[in-house]
């Protein structure tokens, strides 16, 4: 579906989709696309979907609707086309009917398949890099190549150092290291475009290594100015051509400051700008009759390095924009889920109150009991639903203690014994005798057991309820594998199983299968809390048969130090659905 994604602008991270229909661009509250933008008219533009495509037409606005730079008032959209309304940017993608034909006359073959050709030759970027930019391969070439082949390399190394990093003050660190690398500046500064204020703003200041300046690098606005207006980079000097290098002239009393001044021009418009400068002293001005350090090859290359370091501050503002509208989704989405959670429960709490009044009232005890029931059940469901967002949330070590896991599993079958006689469901236990002591967190393991040993109880109560008292069946047993040196608590259920494709999402949060009942945390939690003793949970299920779930951590006999903590596999798709044992 096209769609517009905000890049720059108080709403940058949103996407909106363009579904059929009209589709309204302003400040209005009733906008379709509303943008909150104090430059954007009420009712500024409109996309209409025809055919395939979209047009932009503008509604007569006060400031206009502008298309990579130029104002338009009806346009037909392309995808990757920059629209921008107000001091609002967006990045217009659509469906390219060319590229889905050509994408779709690709035919990917297995070897041997209409294909005779054969690897002859191959090389790492490693390898590349080094024969290109070795010193044998300048050997004999003319001036212009060698010069060509450093300005290739300094490209490169710098398109190399930029897509290293998503964070923004690492890469200009990097980008400012790399100029002083190669150029001769003495200090250099990167400034970024605030897009609210939009002035510059100096983000990184560099000195030479060994140059003992402290004093503020002063440019002129008139200079930033005419380099962010007209996209061009400048050379400057305090010297006059005429009398320049007249050992009687001021100007070599006081010596020579040069500057390169270069726009950070991306795909999208200027971020910035790079400015570097270099001080000849004055008796270094007579020493070199005339010559400068800074030329019209550093120019070229500074204009070079700041696009490509445009293009790096785009990219890396583009993936924050993404991170931050996936993470006001999930967060959105956990408050909805959330919400709808205790929602239900405060609705059992709040008729449970009902029926305690009303039996006090009549002073009828059955009703208060009843009553004080669901109330109960209802503060041990809250109770369960704190717990597990507090131990999905936060990154914890286990506070390992020496432990007998068939106590910890004790723990939690008497506590289930209760559930699963209200929903009739047999609960069977076999600790195993030769189950040794073992190094782990009880409270944590404890959590774990508990909400699988629950989801077991709860798949088995249609059993029971569709057929005869107590069909519903849950064996709970532990192992002791001695090869392997695992402890293994096994959980298996006669419910009604599941499917494979949903078993590929069992673990992932919010995903339920319970209906208002389940939260979706269970599962997560428990393999949260086996994934930080370095062990796993493994799942074999059949849709009508039931499910086998083992719960797998290393038995550690002393307290482990620093990364000595074993770490098993994560279970593939293998261990997932083939683990039953016979």
């Amino acid at each position: 579906m096209p769609s517009l994604f905000v890049i720059r602008g108080r709403d940058r991270g949103h996407r909106y989709n363009l579904a059929d229909g009209p589709i309204s661009i302003g400040r209005g509250a009733n906008s379709d696309v509303r943008l909150h933008d104090t430059e954007v008219s009420r009712r500024h533009a409109e996309i209409r979907r025809n055919g395939s495509g979209c047009q932009l037409l503008d509604l007569g606005s006060s400031n206009g609707s502008f298309v990579n730079g130029d104002r338009v008032t009806q346009h037909e959209l392309k995808s990757g086309d920059q629209v921008l309304i107000g001091r609002t940017l967006m990045l217009f993608t659509g469906g390219d009917p060319d590229s889905a034909s050509a994408t779709a006359s690709v035919d990917i073959v297995k070897q041997g398949h209409r294909d005779d050709s054969q690897i002859v030759r191959t090389m790492t970027r490693e390898e590349g890099s080094r024969d290109i930019f070795s010193p044998a391969a300048a050997d004999g070439e003319s001036p212009w190549l060698a010069r060509a082949r450093s300005n290739l390399e300094v490209m490169y190394r710098t398109a190399l150092a930029v897509s290293h990093t998503l964070d923004i003050q690492e890469l200009l660190d990097r980008i400012m290291l790399l100029i002083f690398e190669w150029v001769e500046a003495d200090r250099g500064c990167i400034m970024l475009l605030n897009n609210e204020t939009e002035e510059l703003e100096p983000k990184v200041r560099r000195n030479r290594s060994g140059k003992d300046i402290d004093e503020k690098i002063t440019i002129s606005k008139t200079i930033l100015d005419y380099v962010l207006q007209n996209n061009e980079g400048v050379l400057t000097s305090n010297a006059r051509d005429d009398s320049r290098w007249d050992t009687g002239a001021s100007i070599v009393s006081m010596g020579v400051r040069e500057a390169i001044c270069a726009p950070m021009r991306g795909r999208y418009g200027v971020v910035g700008a790079i400015y570097i400068d270099t001080f000849t002293e004055p008796h270094r001005v007579i020493q070199q009759g005339g010559a400068t350090k800074f030329s019209e090859e550093h120019l070229k290359l500074m204009i070079a390095i700041a696009h490509q370091a445009a293009l790096a501050v785009e990219d890396t503002s583009y993936y924050s924009a993404m991170v931050d509208a996936e993470r006001l989704a999930a967060v959105g989405q956990t408050i909805a889920t959330l919400s709808h959670h205790i929602k239900n429960i405060l609705q059992g709490i709040r008729g449970g109150s009902f029926l305690i009044e009303m039996g006090l009232s009549s002073d009828d005890n059955e009703v208060v009991k009843k009553g004080w029931g669901i109330v109960e059940k209802n503060q041990g469901r809250i109770s369960n639903l704190v717990m597990d967002m507090l131990s999905f949330s936060k990154e914890r070590e286990p506070d390992l203690v020496l432990s007998d896991l068939n106590q910890v599993v004790d723990d939690v079958v008497e506590l289930m014994e209760s559930r699963a006689m209200e929903y009739q469901v047999q609960l069977n236990w076999q600790p195993s005798e030769r189950l040794p002591q073992s190094m782990f967190d009880p409270e944590g393991m404890h959590r774990a057991i508990l909400n699988v040993a629950t989801n077991a109880i709860d798949a088995c109560e249609s059993r029971s309820r569709d057929a005869t008292d107590y069909a519903g069946q849950v064996d709970v047993s532990t192992e002791y594998d001695e090869a392997g040196r695992l402890l293994r608590v096994v959980i298996c259920d006669n419910g009604g199983g599941i499917a494979p494709e949903d078993i590929k999402q069992m673990f992932n949060i919010f995903v339920s299968k319970k209906g208002s009942r389940g939260t979706g945390l269970g599962l997560p939690v428990s393999q949260k809390i086996l994934t930080e003793h370095g062990g796993r949970i493994l799942v074999d299920s059949e849709v009508g048969v039931g499910s086998r779930f083992a719960l797998e951590l290393p038995l550690i006999e002393e307290p482990p130090t620093g990364s000595d903590m074993p770490n098993l596999p994560s279970p593939d798709d293998s261990d997932i659905l083939d683990t039953r044992q016979s």
